[in-house]
């Protein structure tokens, strides 16, 4: 199938990228390839929208309709110790910081609202289409495989087998989010992230519970940091209270933590229980759990964000703000310039030719004023610690919101990629993890199964390891094989005999919610996440 222009996601980037190429020119043909089983059953975001790329989008969002609901009414930071909480002013922190004007939402609920404006607008949206292979025609990309069915366990078509389409473009929109498996593949082929800081990620966990009303505080937006992390890694939570007595509730770990011992997912459980969090949600009742990776690299880790036929788009190139927590205003902001950069091309005649005025529009936009002025506060807080990135951080900041971008630190590197900060598992006690309550924490299968997760189990494993053996044989030893702990859905297991011995590397891929943490952290990059047929996977309701 032939179309002007190809989106991959709909996220949104894509739904940005979509919605502005028909308001441009209507006659354009353009169509976005969700692998969710509807659009937003994939979407995992805080989140606090920062209505800026709405407003740049569809200005007259309000009049229709746009879910948008809840305004932020109150911003809060606290600073957790083991039983207690120091609030951090608001006064001295740089204007950025501030979500006045910003909005509590369900990115989900957006995204579909988003897909609906789009469609009116002529585009084709096809959810279930996992894109799984790229087309390319020399050295350029002409369009994507999308839409593969019943392959059997050992990847050769079964009886209910379909092959997949290949839909070609004038160009291609990569808009996956983080660690896409296209987007990797492409960052690697063309060598996008050369002369550029290696990518960080974190990974933040997700609850949605339904509180007693009278806890219940629509706009409240509250952001932790320190406890329970405390040294083992950098981190923090986010409370954000929506309208329904419902809460949000999140925990980010940084990835590049050294400690294989430490659980992410079950640091977020002990977190619930600390004092300003637990009367919360106590008497309530959990809804939905997800995870999702977030890039956190920033303004140094931005790749070349084009390559022959193609863009990246949003979180498949990394614009997390990390200290406001925010991307998706960014990932609004890429699509429209995308869009426009595309638009004009194709209109030019200039179809076959690479989209440079989008990079000159990211880097020299509002994305790089959102970006540059807090490069620095990830690589601070990496180096020295929660407590005095606290303050060089803040004062970078400061400095650079008032400069442009300006720092007396320049740009700091990130230093190793997250997989390589892995430490030894000798050198670290392991840590004890209180048990869940069952009320206020709870076990991981338990809380996939709030996910709404599922899997053809027929399908070949979508969690492919290059060397069979580095598992057991190499990260067992070294690092007590950190993938038991680091992902958030139970995936991968050591299976032992009743005798302790016989060691076997177990992958669950039924449970997997696509955060791509495996992707990330395994020390020795041995896992590689690709995509499983589409419509499989999680489905966040109101996420």
């Amino acid at each position: 199938m032939e179309y002007d222009v190809v989106i991959v996601g709909a996220g949104p980037a894509g739904l940005s990228a979509a919605i502005r190429l028909k308001q441009l020119d209507p006659d354009l043909s353009v169509v976005v390839l969700e692998k969710g089983s509807e659009v937003g059953a994939h979407i995992l975001s805080g989140a606090v929208l920062d209505p800026v790329g709405l407003d740049a989008l569809i200005p007259d969002w309000k009049e229709k309709g746009a879910p948008l609901d809840t305004p932020v009414t109150d911003d809060r930071f606290y600073l957790l110790t083991r039983a207690g909480d120091v609030r951090i002013p608001n006064w001295p922190m740089p204007k950025l910081m501030s979500n006045h004007g910003n909005y509590v939402v369900s990115m989900g609920n957006v995204c579909r609202w988003l897909a609906g404006q789009a469609e009116e607008l002529g585009v084709e949206v096809f959810p279930g289409m996992a894109a799984s292979a790229l087309v390319c025609e020399g050295d350029r990309v002409i369009g994507v495989v999308a839409g593969e069915f019943g392959l059997e366990p050992d990847r050769t078509p079964g009886p209910s087998y379909e092959p997949g389409m290949e839909l070609r473009g004038k160009y291609v929109m990569i808009a996956e989010g983080v660690r896409g498996s296209l987007a990797r593949q492409l960052i690697e082929k063309y060598e996008l992230s050369k002369g550029h800081e290696p990518q960080k990620f974190g990974l933040g966990m997700k609850e949605l519970w339904e509180v007693r009303p009278e806890v219940s505080k629509p706009g409240l937006v509250l952001h932790t940091m320190g406890w329970p992390l405390g040294k083992n890694a950098g981190g923090g939570s986010f409370v954000y209270h929506l309208g329904d007595n419902q809460v949000y509730v999140g925990f980010v770990v940084h990835l590049n933590y050294e400690n294989p011992h430490l659980f992410p997912y079950m640091e977020f459980q002990r977190f619930k229980h600390h004092p300003l969090i637990a009367p919360l949600l106590e008497g309530g009742r959990r809804i939905a759990y997800g995870a999702r990776a977030i890039t956190e690299g920033g303004w140094q880790s931005l790749p070349k964000l084009t390559f022959p036929g193609g863009v990246l788009l949003g979180c498949s190139a990394g614009m997390v703000n990390v200290p406001r927590i925010k991307g998706n205003h960014n990932a609004m902001l890429s699509g429209i310039a995308a869009a426009e950069a595309a638009h004009a091309a194709i209109k030019a005649g200039r179809a076959g030719d690479e989209l440079v005025d989008y990079e000159k529009a990211v880097r020299g936009g509002p994305i790089g004023r959102d970006l540059k002025p807090v490069r620095n506060v990830k690589p601070l807080w990496s180096k020295f610690g929660l407590t005095a990135s606290l303050a060089l951080g803040g004062l970078d900041m400061w400095i650079g919101s008032l400069t442009g971008g300006w720092s007396p630190f320049g740009s700091i590197s990130h230093g190793k990629t997250d997989a390589e900060a892995t430490g030894r598992a000798a050198r670290f006690e392991p840590i004890d993890y209180p048990k869940p309550d069952g009320k206020l924490s709870f076990d991981r299968l338990t809380n996939v199964a709030f996910s709404f997760t599922n899997h053809s189990e027929e399908q070949p494993c979508h969690l492919t390891l290059k060397d069979a053996y580095v598992p057991i044989d190499i990260n067992l030893p070294r690092y007590d094989e950190p993938a038991q702990r680091y992902c958030p859905a139970g995936v991968y297991e050591v299976v032992r005999d009743e005798d302790g011995g016989n060691p076997r590397f177990v992958i669950n891929f039924q449970n997997c919610v696509h955060c791509k943490t495996c992707d990330i952290k395994d020390p020795l990059q041995n896992i590689v996440w690709t995509t499983p047929q589409g419509g499989d996977g999680p489905n966040y309701p109101n996420m």
